[in-house]
């Protein structure tokens, strides 16, 4: 894939034994919540990898009825809030990324579709309006540190209407981080990659969601994925 084989990636494999010694990324410029060309080719190649968990998630939230608005953090390729599109045409999508990454979320919404609105800036900035249903945010969390996404959460909350949800799709390791195997190795590739980010165990995500003020959520395996869904309420 593209993506996973960027020049940055590639970059930063070379630099694992700099980045064990001083146990955080030897890039000059690590990737994570900037705006860099990479993230332009993360949307434009990782559909294939996203398709089947997009649709799983899309159908988590109607089994709670159809949503009106929903609000799709870090959109990339904007499978995520297509498919919610898809499943509920009258829901208003509001898709958030930087400005050059939804040039081609609005690409592929056209080739789908679907109707969404796009949303330019940082989520740790813009504004992101109020009365959501649900705030998608898959592989996002991973990139930042604790206390950042605790920041974030509570901004995610803050946008919901009460009764809404956040969905989070993740790699989860289990307590003892050695296990499954996929999910556990994934906070090495956060290890190089990224200023602060890791693999979040469970009882690290429930950390988190106390902190910023949300109150039940549940685990989920995703089909024919090493990834979980993690869903919360308000």
């Amino acid at each position: 894939m593209p993506f996973v084989l960027n020049d940055m990636v590639m970059q930063a494999s070379r630099l694992l034994t700099e980045t064990i010694r001083q146990n955080r990324s030897a890039l000059e410029a690590p990737l994570a919540g900037n705006e860099a060309h990479e993230w332009v080719i993360y949307a434009r190649t990782m559909q294939p990898m996203m398709a089947a968990a997009a649709e799983f998630m899309a159908g988590v939230i109607l089994r709670g009825g159809t949503p009106a608005k929903v609000l799709d953090v870090a959109t990339g390729h904007g499978l995520f809030g297509i498919a919610v599109a898809q499943l509920a045409p009258q829901c208003e999508i509001v898709a958030l990324d930087f400005p050059n990454v939804l040039d081609v979320t609005a690409e592929h919404a056209r080739a789908a579709g679907a109707a969404i609105t796009l949303l330019p800036g940082s989520a740790f900035e813009v504004d992101l309006g109020t009365g959501y249903d649900a705030v998608l945010v898959p592989n996002f969390f991973h990139h930042f540190a604790i206390e950042d996404n605790i920041a974030l959460m509570k901004r995610f909350r803050a946008a919901l209407r009460p009764g809404g949800l956040m969905l989070t799709l993740e790699f989860v390791p289990n307590q003892d981080r050695i296990s499954p195997p996929v999910p556990a190795s994934f906070a090495m590739t956060m290890l190089t990659n990224t200023p602060a980010g890791d693999a979040y165990t469970m009882a690290e995500y429930s950390q988190m969601l106390d902190a910023a003020g949300f109150g039940g959520r549940e685990i989920t395996d995703v089909p024919m994925s090493a990834q979980r869904l993690i869903v919360a309420s308000v």
